[in-house]
């Protein structure tokens, strides 16, 4: 994209500017958006940092060259110019080293630092340009664009926290409702996006929804920010605003199915990851999705095709493996299921459902060594698991060891025993604190 900071004027936002948000947008909702497999209760890790997230995309939209239009210069005019014309053309190594030999002359300028950090940006360096912005806001802190190109590369370093600190400082000093606030808006709510911070991310969101109506990228990170939030509730008047922008909006639907999951509504939720598969047949983890709220209600045989569906879409997605392989298990498939688990054991070991599988199928077929490897990976991965407890239990008096099968078999009741009493803590606690306006219980007095 053509760079607009050599020139200085102080641009207008332009239609590709607008265009370049959207795409922005697009890119780090990409690259912090969870999984369909949120609603398979496997999250993606949280707090994954969005790298390079204006790098190629936002392009210069924000990178104003408003950052230096109020900036003089004594250096030398004609050095100054062949600096700025090395810039324009894209020679960033020749237009560097024009800079470096001003800021040599003239140390205490900030118009050079700041170029020299746009360049070392360009070339994707960005802890040397926040080091060069940083220096040239000493300088001069009033410099127009140098504190939001500040927060710009510290972004795409993937310092999320710190470049929110630096756009909340740029927000406050917008007019309200300026272009300037709206766009730091979508950068402090795409920041806590990035981090995960969901809660945090859906004020900022609405706001810049309610600025640009017709965002639809905007729309869907705020759908899934309320979402992944817990406000269910406002999920679905997200989702009937995407649908007068969109109807056949895919992901839509799926948000809108996860919601429909979380209030048990079963038949709304499949429904619709059915109006998904059907609106893009190709929209990553559509097939899943369905897939896996199939496979909760035990319609195994269609599930597996759902999952089948998702791995010719993304061969690698490990997850439909797992979940194809536990449906042939549950039919009792087992040459079907063991090399599909043995896939994903090998490929993700974090996966706990593989080895559980494994042992089920290997304790049934009379492969106890096996079963046993494979249950004590997942009692190493999950010990208060009840469930891999009992079944070593049952294994180890198949195999004739009782002192270990007692052994596994009061940790078992031991756990339970500590639900239980979790439980009567709870509804004893609930007594004693009874919500506001509802009185306790009244002590029986006959007894």
């Amino acid at each position: 994209m053509p760079s607009f900071f050599a020139s200085r004027i102080c641009p207008q936002r332009s239609s590709q500017e607008k265009i370049d948000e959207l795409h922005c947008i697009a890119f780090v909702r990409r690259h912090s958006v969870r999984d369909v497999g949120a609603i398979a209760r496997h999250e993606s890790s949280e707090g994954r940092l969005v790298k390079q997230f204006l790098g190629k995309l936002i392009g210069v939209w924000l990178i104003a060259a408003s950052g230096l239009c109020l900036a003089q210069t004594k250096a030398a005019p004609e050095l100054r110019q062949e600096a700025l014309a090395l810039e324009q053309q894209g020679k960033n190594r020749e237009a560097e080293l024009k800079w470096r030999a001003i800021l040599k002359e003239h140390p205490e300028n900030p118009e050079p630092m700041a170029h020299i950090g746009l360049l070392e940006a360009r070339q994707e360096h960005y802890k040397e340009a926040v080091s060069f912005y940083r220096k040239a806001l000493a300088l001069n802190p009033n410099v127009p664009g140098l504190r939001l190109n500040l927060g710009l590369a510290l972004f795409k370093a993937g310092e999320l926290k710190e470049s929110i600190s630096e756009f909340e400082v740029l927000r406050k000093g917008a007019p309200a409702n300026s272009p300037d606030a709206r766009r730091v808006t979508i950068l402090i709510g795409m920041a806590y996006y990035g981090l995960a911070d969901y809660a945090k991310a859906a004020p900022f969101l609405k706001e810049a929804s309610e600025a640009d109506p017709n965002n639809l990228q905007l729309l869907l990170a705020l759908e899934h920010s309320y979402l992944w939030s817990g406000q269910t509730k406002y999920v679905l008047d997200v989702y009937h605003r995407i649908l007068t922008l969109n109807p056949d909006s895919a992901e839509a639907d799926m948000v809108a199915g996860e919601a429909l999951d979380q209030l048990k509504d079963n038949a709304g939720a499949l429904a619709m990851f059915r109006a998904a598969v059907k609106a893009d047949p190709k929209q990553p983890d559509a097939h899943f999705g369905l897939g896996y709220l199939l496979w909760t209600q035990k319609q195994y045989p269609e599930a597996i095709q759902e999952f089948q569906a998702e791995l010719v879409n993304n061969p690698n997605h490990v997850q439909a493996v797992l979940y194809m392989a536990d449906a042939h298990l549950q039919m009792n498939k087992y040459d079907e299921a063991v090399p599909l688990l043995q896939t994903v054991a090998k490929n993700d070991p974090s996966l706990v459902l593989a080895h559980l599988d494994l042992g089920i199928i290997f304790s049934d077929t009379g492969r106890n060594d096996e079963a046993l490897a494979q249950f004590k990976i997942v009692e190493a991965k999950t010990p208060n698991d009840v469930n891999v407890h009992w079944r070593l239990a049952r294994l180890y008096r198949t195999m004739g060891k009782k002192d270990e099968a007692k052994a596994e078999f009061d940790k078992a009741s031991s756990l339970n025993q500590k639900a239980d009493d979790s439980l009567f803590d709870k509804i004893q606690n609930g007594r004693a604190h009874p919500p506001p306006g509802q009185a306790a219980p009244a002590a029986d007095t006959n007894r």
